[in-house]
């Protein structure tokens, strides 16, 4: 007999090589229909694999995440049959399950392939969806393994099984298709009843793009055609918000290919936005004892290897700047956080003096794969609103608790209402990735985890998703489509202290090592923004419109009343811009409507015989006759009420 332990602590008694469906049986014949993948002891397997060992299962079903997971990247298998179905000549790369659905890379030699050919894939991928055939992983060698993948002349799997070691090779198959693979599979093709081959996108093999172009196929499956039917209606829904179309009607940012791929240049409204996001911050900051910092653009490369990010993230970099001195080499910032530790260093810290708290919005350079860009979600250059906080051991608690507040007012303000939070923890199994020593690690993951609980947050754990040199704390957000984005993140250091030797002098008059805090409330202000846009549709609060107030005269003759109404306006605060072009009253309606300004004043002769305004608020119309007076006391009020109040 072995123990199996559950989610919940409780632990029950199977016989040695007890599946987990049969596991999933013994708890209810309801679960049993719907687990899709299981892991054991952090290990993903399929339902069908025979458990040895005591230890911990966890039971995936479509509502878990890794069981979505299993799911599309079952479907990628499906997919990849399909492909060989239709173009026998075509060779296989890799297909893995992303975070909505999955998609495969294929070379299909001289053979063209466009969207117009998703439909017949589709009809294809269903009829062998419907036969049900299971899923089996299969050991083999490596000489094994290369000789059927020469047997089929692909090159590409060729080199995957090269790179691997003997003893890690896997296959999986079902009906006559098998696929180099590492496990994770539901139980047979008969769970997915709808699929929808999305798109198809040029894709360089191992992302480099001095190799071949392959034909990437991205889709999306589910276990029932309304779950479909409810995602393509999403899909149209966030086509209407993009950011990047917003971003262009809204006149806020652009980008050219002359400046450079994956770097955002700012427009006027865009830039104003930016501005107002990072005075609120800073507002906020500043009552929580920030001190605001300046670093360059630019820093020595042995800077970033002595933090460690240039061993890490070298490669992701730009290139090292050459400059005349011999062997002098600078980098593109990747990171502040060196640079303020070099800021630390400065001078000497007595205990008194902690937590110093340091705050920057500091542009970074990372550079990204062409193919990964992605409007303002994934750039080259962008401004993060970084802040890194020096403290006591003793006072770590408090200060993650206080971090943990400025984030929570930052999705307040901006309605982002519904979040859950992660504790990403290191991966135990591949201490490689990683500096630092591991009690350190121990310490810093279990502050972390102490706080979220004394916070009441709603959190979950991810093993192996910590950064290099320490665990995190990361907020995600659910925007007004359900779609779910990583937001804001806090992070405990103990490692780049030690690597800079930062010390402070204790009551004792000896020197100690302080713990770092890493913090970005916003993350990123270029990915902050796209999420907004798409979250709000560009209705940004009434506090952060770029313009709030419209001014429409229906003729020339009105102008004057206009520029006073205007004129008042500004001297009380509120935004506002006077539309007099020579258009009809009906066309400079339709245009603030376009660019969603929350309000438009209509002034015409019946409001300049009365003094009054008449006034018309974004996507629901006219709303009433008011005084000059009663129409700024109500808009102060509503600027006012639609940013929340940061109390430390």
């Amino acid at each position: 007999m072995i123990e199996i332990q559950f989610p919940d602590q409780s632990v029950r008694d199977y016989e040695k090589g007890v599946t987990p469906f049969q596991i999933a049986q013994d708890i209810s014949e309801g679960l049993a229909r719907n687990v899709l993948s299981a892991s054991f002891n952090g290990i993903t397997l399929e339902t069908s694999t025979p458990i040895l060992e005591n230890g911990v299962i966890h039971l995936f079903t479509w509502n878990d995440k890794k069981g979505k997971t299993a799911f599309w990247h079952s479907s990628a298998h499906i997919l990849a049959q399909s492909i060989l179905a239709i173009y026998p000549q075509a060779k296989l790369t890799i297909g893995p399950a992303i975070e909505n659905g999955f998609y495969y890379d294929v070379d299909f030699g001289d053979t063209s392939f466009s969207e117009k050919d998703l439909p017949a894939l589709e009809k294809q991928f269903l009829n062998f969806a419907r036969e049900k055939f299971e899923f089996k992983m299969r050991m083999s060698n490596k000489l094994d393994a290369l000789k059927f993948y020469e047997k089929e002349k692909n090159p590409y799997k060729i080199e995957l099984i090269q790179n691997l070691e003997e003893g890690t090779i896997s296959f999986c198959d079902h009906a006559d298709f098998t696929d180099l693979c590492r496990g994770g599979h539901i139980p047979h093709t008969g769970f997915i009843k709808a699929v929808k081959l999305l798109s198809v996108a040029g894709a360089y093999w191992r992302g480099d793009e001095t190799k071949k172009q392959l034909t990437r196929i991205y889709g999306i499956s589910f276990p029932k055609q309304k779950y479909l039917t409810e995602h393509l209606t999403l899909l149209e829904e966030a086509k209407k918000r993009d950011h990047r179309k917003l971003g262009k009607e809204l006149e806020l940012f652009a980008f050219s290919q002359k400046v450079g791929q994956g770097l955002p240049l700012w427009l006027p409204k865009g830039a104003a936005l930016r501005e107002r996001l990072e005075n609120f911050l800073k507002t906020a900051q500043i009552k929580a004892g920030y001190e605001q910092v300046i670093s360059p653009h630019i820093g020595n490369k042995e800077l970033y290897v002595t933090s460690g990010h240039y061993e890490k993230y070298g490669s992701d970099s730009f290139q090292p700047i050459q400059t005349p001195a011999d062997g002098e080499e600078f980098l593109l910032k990747p990171m502040n956080c060196p640079h303020h530790c070099e800021i630390y260093k400065t001078k000497p810290w007595s205990y008194r003096d902690l937590p110093i708290r340091y705050a920057e919005f500091g542009t970074v350079y990372r550079y990204e794969q062409s193919g990964e860009l992605h409007g303002l979600t994934r750039v080259r250059g962008f401004t993060q609103d970084d802040a890194h906080i020096f403290c006591m051991p003793e006072q770590l608690d408090e200060e993650f608790k206080k971090v943990i507040d400025l984030v929570l007012y930052v999705f307040k303000s901006l309605g982002f209402d519904e979040f859950t939070a992660q504790v990403s923890l290191r991966d135990k199994e591949n201490p490689e990735k990683y500096i630092g020593e591991s009690d350190n690690w121990d310490l810093a993951e279990k502050a972390i985890i102490r706080a979220a609980k004394e916070k009441n947050l709603d959190y979950i754990t991810e093993m192996g998703e910590a950064a290099f040199y320490g665990p995190k704390l990361d907020f995600m957000v659910k925007d007004a489509l359900g779609r779910q984005w990583q937001l804001g993140t806090i992070q405990v250091d103990y490692n780049l202290p030690e690597r800079f030797e930062l010390t402070y002098k204790g009551n004792d008059n000896e020197l100690h090592r302080p713990i770092m805090i890493h913090r970005a409330p916003f993350g990123s202000i270029e990915r902050f923004v796209a999420i907004l846009l798409e979250h709000t549709g560009g209705n940004f609060p009434l506090w952060l419109m770029p313009n709030q107030v419209n001014i429409l005269c229906v003729s020339e003759k009105y102008k004057n009343y206009a520029l006073k109404v205007l004129n008042l306006l500004e001297n009380h605060e509120i935004r506002a811009l006077l539309d007099n072009r020579n258009e009809t009253i009906g066309k400079k309606i339709r245009d603030s409507e376009i660019t969603k300004v929350p309000y438009m004043i209509i002034i015409g002769e019946k409001e300049v015989q009365n003094k009054t305004l008449s006034l018309r608020k974004h996507q629901v119309g006219d709303i009433g006759s008011f005084t000059i007076e009663l129409v700024v006391k109500q808009l102060k009020i509503e600027i006012k009420d639609s940013q929340a109040t940061f109390k430390t």
